[in-house]
């Protein structure tokens, strides 16, 4: 099933102590995360409620939480975290997201490096849903 409707969130800046190198992880910088879910939001364009679709400013947080916390090695792995979180709303089908390191030890001028991820929600089976 395709989901046409999307929910977007670019830009969301938190510091982190991710990276390869020892004083990446002690000194830490900026982390910028783009999100892209995919899910329908018919239900929610028609009850107007809140209740019915992936609020944005939670997600935000539970994002932020994660950049924040535990350091990893690569931002391939902190997108892949990223991605979980937006998928434990089970109405998301897909969520695109991009991790920018504008600060990343490298010794030439640039303006970014990110990585991006595309990850869709395995089809549920008779035996995941309970009566």
């Amino acid at each position: 099933m395709d989901f046409l409707d999307e929910i977007v969130l670019t830009g969301l800046t938190v510091f982190g102590r991710h990276g390869v190198y020892a004083h990446e992880r002690e000194e830490g910088q900026e982390f910028t995360i783009d999100l892209r879910l995919r899910l329908s939001l018919e239900q929610a364009a028609g009850s107007d409620d809140v209740a019915d679709t992936v609020h944005y400013g939670e997600l935000a947080e539970r994002v932020a939480a994660v950049v924040a916390g535990e350091p990893v090695n690569l931002i391939e792995t902190l997108a892949e975290r990223i991605a979980a979180v937006a998928l434990d709303d089970r109405r998301v089908q897909g969520v695109t997201v991009t991790v920018h390191k504008p600060h990343a030890p490298i010794p030439l001028e640039f303006a970014d490096v990110a990585v991006t991820v595309h990850r869709t929600r395995a089809p549920e089976t008779l035996e995941d849903i309970t009566v």
